[in-house]
């Protein structure tokens, strides 16, 4: 596991350091909006999150020293290992405001769900990157499609459609990579607006309707559904073309904005920097993208040009939904901001897949 020392100049720092700032940005704005007024402290939530950073960290190491071509091969049983792991939380994991999601470690709680993208992402990136497989016939397609069914399915059981749905962008980019043909997409998003009637009067549940509608329509229930979205609204607005100032905000810390912390982290930090906050804060998310995909570009092999993709893809999607979410322009939905909301299973798991990523630029001009 030791690394050639002659691979340490092909890191890409830059993009090692845009993810570490965007990580203490995140910390710092937990430690804001979590401050306790009565006891002049950090909430609990800063705390566990600033002991999730160097485990984080300590991910990110180890998937970056370890070959990703070693792990792509042994990506099968990573993969069983991340099914049983979630059949274990189905079983006797913890339940916490009425899903059942997480496994108590004794000194901790553990999200498998988290990390399933990444095991997907391995995966797939063999099944389609190494050999002669491709994602051109249907039969391939659906085969890589019923490897995405497993984890999905167990994940929706939690429930937790939101996590599940992050899955789907991992499958649709490597798939995309490894020939997918764009008319299949056209067909089966023109099936998928045939059944939305379908799909939302028998697959959808009344709370899931209702956050539709909400998105729609929130002054309709301002005081109820409605409330986090408009309180989102007021929060990033409010903070104007500077912002408040760090620790001057008052709708996340006096609680007006539920989830402040978490699911809406982005709408605290535009109240306390403003307008300039938001767009470094962006510059920073589109320099993380970009060079990723610089990564993707630069792999040696279809392997680690599709591992990078498939992570990319979530990352992209997942930190796009949650700003427009924020904004208004998308239903409100569980979906943490990566890197800066509160999660520890979450923060690991993404600097590892960064490791990842790390890992296949790194060795772009190894045998």
């Amino acid at each position: 596991m030791i690394v050639d020392r002659r691979l340490l100049p092909h890191l890409d720092w830059p993009l090692l350091g845009a993810i570490v700032t965007l990580t203490l940005i995140g910390l710092a704005t937990i430690y804001s909006v979590t401050w306790n007024i009565q006891l002049d402290q950090p909430g609990t939530e800063f705390w566990r999150q600033a002991y999730a950073v160097p485990v984080g960290l300590g991910a990110l190491l180890v998937c970056l020293l370890v070959d990703y071509r070693t792990l792509a091969q042994k990506s099968p049983l990573i993969f069983a290992g991340l099914l049983l792991a979630l059949l274990a939380v189905l079983s006797f994991g913890v339940v916490a405001k009425g899903a059942r999601r997480w496994i108590d470690l004794g000194f901790g709680s553990l999200q498998p769900s988290e990390f399933a993208r990444l095991a997907l992402a391995l995966v797939l990136a063999m099944l389609y990157g190494d050999g002669r497989r491709s994602a051109r016939s249907l039969g391939e397609l659906v085969f890589g499609g019923l490897v995405l069914a497993l984890p999905v399915s167990l994940i929706f059981l939690q429930p937790d459609l939101g996590t599940a749905i992050t899955l789907v962008p991992v499958y649709a980019g490597i798939a995309y990579m490894a020939g997918l043909r764009l008319r299949w997409v056209a067909g089966a998003l023109l099936i998928l607006a045939l059944l939305s009637p379908v799909v939302w009067n028998f697959g959808l549940q009344d709370y899931q309707k209702g956050r539709v509608l909400t998105f729609l329509n929130p002054y309709k229930d301002r005081q109820g559904a409605g409330y986090q979205q408009i309180q989102a609204r007021v929060t990033v607005g409010s903070g104007g073309l500077l912002g408040k100032g760090f620790r001057q905000g008052t709708q996340g810390a006096y609680r007006f904005l539920p989830e402040g912390h978490n699911d809406f982290v982005f709408a605290v930090f535009a109240e306390e920097h403003g307008f300039v906050g938001v767009v470094v804060a962006l510059a920073l998310y589109l320099f993380v993208i970009w060079r990723s995909l610089e990564a993707a570009k630069l792999a040696k092999d279809r392997v680690g040009a599709f591992l990078v993709v498939g992570l990319v893809s979530w990352f992209s999607f997942q930190v796009v939904y949650n700003i427009t979410m924020q904004a208004g322009l998308a239903p409100v939905k569980g979906l943490t901001l990566p890197l800066m909301s509160y999660g520890g299973s979450s923060l690991v798991a993404t600097l590892a897949g960064f490791g990842l990523i790390l890992n296949v630029r790194m060795r772009r001009f190894t045998n």
